[in-house]
Parts: C-alpha cells; sequence; structure tokens
C-alpha cells in the first residue's frame, strides 16, 4: 500500500466517527488519549488561536513569522478544503501522508482502550474532531517541532485543543456564529472562547465588542494573565494597496514596523496580521523585544491564506472566498470595494443550511450585479432555491444553479461578456474547496476559450 493510499485509510477511519458538527462540551476524552500518550501537547510551546472570523488566517500568518526565526513549527487549522492532511502542517507544508499514517498507528490502540471505557460508561466514542486534535498533538511531538500554531475547532474552554497549554492565548474578532453550541449573545459566546486563558500566560485580542472585551479582561484577571488589547497595546497604523496584497504599518508590543508586504487582500487582514505579530512577540520575547526587520519581513511575504479572498482565474477575473457567516460576510465586501478595481460583480453563492443564510445573503447580495445560487456537494447544504429565494428579497437578480461547476460556468460566462466584471464564489468553506478543484481541473487561469 502506498503511503498516500495509507494516509487515505487513515481518513477513511476518521470518518467513521461523529462528524465535525457533532460537538459536545467534554475535553476530559481527548485529555485521557493524550495522558495515555504521555501528553505530546506539552512537549513545545503553543500558539492558541480562537475567534470567530480570522482564526485562520491570523494563526497562519503568526505560524509564518515563527518560522522565519528559524524555529520548526506546527501548524493545526480547520477545515480543510481539498485534503486532509492540509489541516495539520509541518514547516510550512501538509503533513506528509507517510507521517500521518505512521502518527494513526501509534494512537490507534489508546484510542481502542479509551473507546472501550466510553463504551462501558454509557458515552459516544471519540470524535473525528477530537482524533484529529490528537493526531496533529503526537504528529507535532514525532516531528519534532519547536512551537504550534493551534486554531481552536469550535469554543475553546471545552474545545479539544484546549488540552494544550497555550503559552499565548489570540483572540481574533468575536462575533455570533454557532449560537445552538455556544451562546446566543457576544458575551456568552466570548465566555467560552475565554476558556483557552492559561493562568500566568499572555493573551492578544482584535478589537471586540464592549461585551466580549470585559469578558476577556475579567478571565485574565482570574488567570493572572497579560492582555493585549488592538487600538491600545498595539496597532495597524498603516495600510495601502500593492501589487498581489499590501503594505503595511504595524505599532507592536515591542516596536514599529513600516513598508510590510502582505501577500494577503483586504483591510481584515492587515488587522490579522497584526494581531499574529503581537502574539508572536509575546512568545519570543515575551512582548518587550522586537521582532528584527529581517525576519518579519520574511515571515510576512510567505504568508498564504488559501480560500481567503484567492486569485483562480483570469480572464475573466475569479475569486474565492471562504466567508460563511455575516461577519465574514461584511469584511469580504468591503474587501472588494478596497482592494479590486470593477465595477460588476458576479457572485456565486452556496452555504450551509444551519448558517445564517439571511444574514449572509443580506450583506453580500446588494454588492452583486447578478447572484448564481447554487449549493455545496453536503447534506448539510442549503437547497439552491432557497438561497435564491432570499437573494430576490433583496432586488439583485439571481439566477438557480444544481452544481458549483453549472454556476460557475454561467458566472464565468456573465463576466467575459462585459466589461469590468469579476466572479466571486462564496458562501461556504466546502464550496470554495470545491471552486478550488473545480479551477485547478479547468485551468481557469488560461481564461476563457474565445
Amino acid at each position: 500500500m502506498s503511503n498516500r493510499d495509507r494516509a487515505d485509510a487513515v481518513y477513511a477511519a476518521l470518518l467513521t466517527r461523529q462528524g465535525e458538527q457533532w460537538v459536545q462540551p467534554r475535553v476530559e476524552r481527548t485529555r485521557r488519549v493524550l495522558e495515555l500518550l504521555d501528553d505530546p501537547q506539552r512537549t513545545y510551546r503553543v500558539i492558541h488561536v480562537t475567534g470567530t472570523n480570522g482564526k485562520t488566517s491570523t494563526a497562519r500568518i503568526a505560524e509564518s513569522i515563527v518560522r522565519a526565526h528559524g524555529l520548526r513549527t506546527g501548524l493545526f487549522t480547520s477545515p480543510h478544503l481539498e485534503r486532509f492532511t492540509e489541516r495539520i502542517m509541518i514547516d510550512g507544508e501538509p503533513i506528509d501522508d507517510a507521517l500521518i499514517a505512521d502518527a494513526w498507528n501509534e494512537i490507534e490502540p489508546f484510542v481502542d482502550l479509551v473507546d472501550a471505557e466510553l463504551t462501558a460508561a454509557g458515552d459516544a466514542q471519540l470524535t473525528f474532531f477530537e482524533l484529529l486534535t490528537v493526531l496533529a498533538f503526537v504528529a507535532f511531538a514525532d516531528a519534532p517541532v519547536d512551537v504550534a500554531v493551534v486554531e481552536v475547532g469550535m469554543g475553546g474552554s471545552w474545545d479539544s485543543t484546549n488540552t494544550a497549554d497555550g503559552d499565548v492565548a489570540v483572540f481574533a474578532p468575536i462575533d455570533i456564529d454557532h449560537a445552538d453550541k455556544l451562546g446566543e449573545t457576544i458575551g456568552e459566546i466570548a465566555t467560552v472562547k475565554s476558556g483557552i486563558i492559561k493562568d500566568g500566560a499572555a493573551a492578544v485580542s482584535a478589537v471586540q465588542d464592549p461585551a466580549a472585551l470585559t469578558v476577556l479582561q475579567q478571565a485574565s484577571v482570574a488567570c493572572d494573565a497579560s492582555l493585549a488589547v488592538e487600538g491600545d497595546a498595539f496597532a495597524l497604523t498603516s495600510q495601502r494597496l500593492a501589487v498581489g496584497g499590501q503594505q503595511i504599518g504595524v505599532r507592536g508590543l515591542a516596536g514599529s514596523y513600516e513598508d510590510l508586504y502582505l501577500p494577503l487582500y483586504g483591510a481584515h487582514q492587515g488587522h490579522n496580521a497584526a494581531l499574529a505579530i503581537a502574539a508572536v512577540e509575546s512568545l519570543i520575547g515575551a512582548g518587550s523585544q522586537p521582532i528584527a526587520g529581517d525576519v518579519l519581513a520574511d515571515g510576512l511575504a510567505q504568508v498564504t491564506s488559501p480560500g481567503r479572498l484567492q486569485l483562480v482565474g483570469v480572464a475573466p477575473t475569479v475569486l474565492v472566498d471562504s466567508a460563511h457567516n455575516p461577519h465574514g460576510a461584511r469584511a469580504l465586501v468591503a474587501a472588494l470595494g478596497d482592494s479590486f478595481d470593477f465595477d460588476e460583480w458576479g457572485v456565486v453563492l452556496g452555504a450551509f443550511a444551519d448558517k445564517d443564510i439571511a444574514g449572509i445573503v443580506s450583506t453580500i447580495a446588494p454588492a452583486a450585479t447578478h447572484v448564481f445560487a447554487t449549493a455545496p456537494d453536503s447534506e448539510r447544504a442549503a437547497e439552491a432555491d432557497a438561497v435564491a429565494d432570499l437573494v430576490e428579497v433583496t432586488g439583485t437578480p439571481v439566477t438557480v444553479h444544481r452544481d458549483l461547476a453549472e454556476a460557475a460556468e454561467a458566472a464565468r460566462a456573465w463576466a467575459a461578456s462585459g466589461q469590468r466584471r469579476a466572479v466571486l464564489i462564496a458562501g461556504s468553506v466546502l464550496l470554495a474547496g470545491e471552486a478550488l478543484q473545480l479551477a485547478a481541473e479547468e485551468d481557469w487561469k488560461s481564461g476563457l476559450a474565445t
């Protein structure tokens, strides 16, 4: 069996488990497996990232800056866009197939043991995400890495990743999402997320709603942790468009950094970079030592954030973004105006039924000239007709398409038929992943045939 087949067999085994949407506040089960494995997550330093939007990009930026220091890094994010090995990165690359298969062989006997204990107690067995977290922590220890940047799966306090003791807790903007699991108010959601702050650790936060900030301040005091908040302790001081991204200036915790090139689009990515810089300053130098200019420049220049305003097609221009809630949609629409010079946008839109689709549509549709409603390839997807009904309320022209391939074909033809038109594919991480695969298969960067 090839190493790729071995890795695919690991993913198949994970898929037999309760899926990622099956979430309960039960971090103890993950902790039990890790204890049997001698707590691999305690063998490296950890930057732990939570929030509602921006946490994946912030994690990726922080990891790149840490790696530029010459340290070996691990990065754990979710969900994946194309292949599950993207979720576990070592030194900036998806984990090797052989390494993930070996890690699975290492943990499998202990998984069986804990599953048996849970079954005997009348509890559900370990889930997809719980086991993926264990796999990541074991793989990082086996590598071994010096620093792991870990993105929470959902929430914070009871998330599987909270079995790691984060040296730095990072809070991207907190908003309403997963209300059925985390709470119906920003304060309630922030309370769950604040649980990643560890005793005596450092915490850094983006600008927050006052209700969220109050919670983070109280949690920091309770844990005797420091808290640095954007706008006060650090800030994005300048931002201007550049080819392929933007030039930014940042006032960090320990120094000021000017004329930094960030190869990502959107004002929100500049703020994510400022947050990531503060996080790395907190880890390396305890917030009192500036990052060397050449190190920071190299770290930022190497940043990628797949599925976040990613250019996947030319002639016509096609962008993919994984915005899947109203907060993310607002940042996306702002970026379209700030970072691109098109008169008309054709938006291919598909979303999961359990998301705030009305909120997403009410934000994105007014920025579109035409919406091509479709659905991700998932049982959780909302019907394209349902998305279209919501778009019609906004007055934006809309057509319905049975799948992404049909919707993308129609959108690209629409864009090619006019002047200064572009296509955006958004509404779901899964849809973004499908778009990346489709763009590669059909070679959208070669343009439409004439």
